[in-house]
């Protein structure tokens, strides 16, 4: 596989060379996502396959192109899963587009996102150097946290080639359960829940309907099961499934979707439009097609930040603009990671 790698690095020096914009590329399932994609197309999709998989370790280490469908296959085999519940979007994503993404699935919450369950990174800079950092244990770390870095950067700082992960046992037992609720109510019961020692790990309200996963040993989830009331619902994973991939009517409902992070206390935000909550209220998608700027002011006057998940035919940037501070920050690590700006650019900010 070493022949793929050297190919990859000599295609962005050539276009180091030529100040030329490559456009990194695994299955495409997210390219929705961010500022458009541009430049000449470098296919990670090759380098594919599962370096080292050690389930007694609850690490996994795999190739960027390596589908996730076939590293969560081989993880259920063992029992085991990845925590974060990454969501695919398609049938063709790829680990290294998902990390790169830095995306989490319902149960982000409870179990943690993209970024805390990276262990280690292989990468390509912008000058085709190719660098390791991390490893494969969780106290590994001696200044910057590179790894982690790479989560959710949108390929803007490297081409990753290797990702190792921590895995976590797969649940014995698993209940969905669904109440009919109010936003409002809704959000006031997940904080409640929230605070006692209940084995969920995902909430979903939707279409005036309150929905909770449990998960973990058959006797509290049978216990929690009582406690919380509802009714069971029978395609509960498959539910979450959906909710996970954005399969839901929901997400179909206008061209725009809202990404808005909030604090999980924050009241219905004063915007119209159909909304579903996760995360115990602390995510609301919201579809609509409506000002940028007020979407952005109502998420900022509630502490939080908005993203335009999906553009529809909005010309607005995809992601809140930065503070100059935090602007410069990212600048700066642009700039060291990718000295000729070449790596997906304005894919993130317009500003690199």
């Amino acid at each position: 596989m070493q022949h793929i790698v050297d190919q990859l690095s000599e295609a962005i020096r050539d276009a180091a060379e030529r100040r030329a914009p490559l456009r990194i590329r695994g299955g495409g399932t997210k390219d929705f996502y961010g500022g458009e994609p541009r430049g000449e197309l470098l296919d990670t999709r090759e380098y594919a396959g599962i370096v080292e998989y050690e389930p007694t370790e609850l690490v996994i280490t795999a190739r960027a192109g390596t589908k996730l469908s076939d590293i969560e296959s081989a993880m259920r085999e063992r029992g085991q899963m990845l925590a974060f519940e990454p969501p695919q979007f398609g049938s063709g994503s790829t680990l290294g587009g998902c990390i790169a993404a830095g995306l989490s699935g319902p149960r982000r919450p409870y179990a943690g996102s993209a970024r805390d369950l990276v262990l280690g990174v292989r990468m390509l800079d912008g000058t085709g150097r190719d660098l390791r950092f991390g490893g494969q244990v969780m106290k590994n770390v001696a200044g910057y946290d590179v790894s982690r870095l790479m989560a959710g950067s949108l390929g803007t700082l490297g081409v990753l080639l290797e990702v190792s992960m921590k895995a976590l046992p797969l649940p014995p037992a698993e209940v969905t359960i669904r109440r009919e609720q109010t936003a409002g109510d809704a959000v006031q019961l997940m904080n409640l829940w929230a605070g006692k020692p209940l084995p969920i790990t995902a909430t979903c309200h939707v279409g005036g309907a309150l929905y909770v996963r449990l998960s973990g040993a058959a006797p509290a989830v049978d216990a929690a099961r009582r406690k919380l009331g509802g009714d069971e619902v029978s395609e509960g994973a498959g539910f979450w499934r959906q909710v996970r991939d954005h399969e839901l009517d929901f997400f179909g409902s206008a061209r725009e979707l809202w990404r808005i992070s909030v604090k999980p206390t924050t009241a219905s935000l004063p915007l119209e439009g159909a909304s579903l909550i996760e995360w115990s209220g602390a995510l609301r998608w919201l579809a609509v097609d409506a000002d940028p700027a007020r979407v952005r002011a109502a998420a900022s006057a509630a502490g939080g930040h908005a993203t335009l998940f999906r553009r529809g035919g909005s010309t607005a940037d995809a992601f809140q603009p930065l503070q100059p501070a935090l602007l410069r920050i990212h600048q700066r690590l642009k700039q060291t990671f990718d000295p000729h700006g070449i790596l997906n650019p304005r894919r993130m900010y317009p500003e690199f």
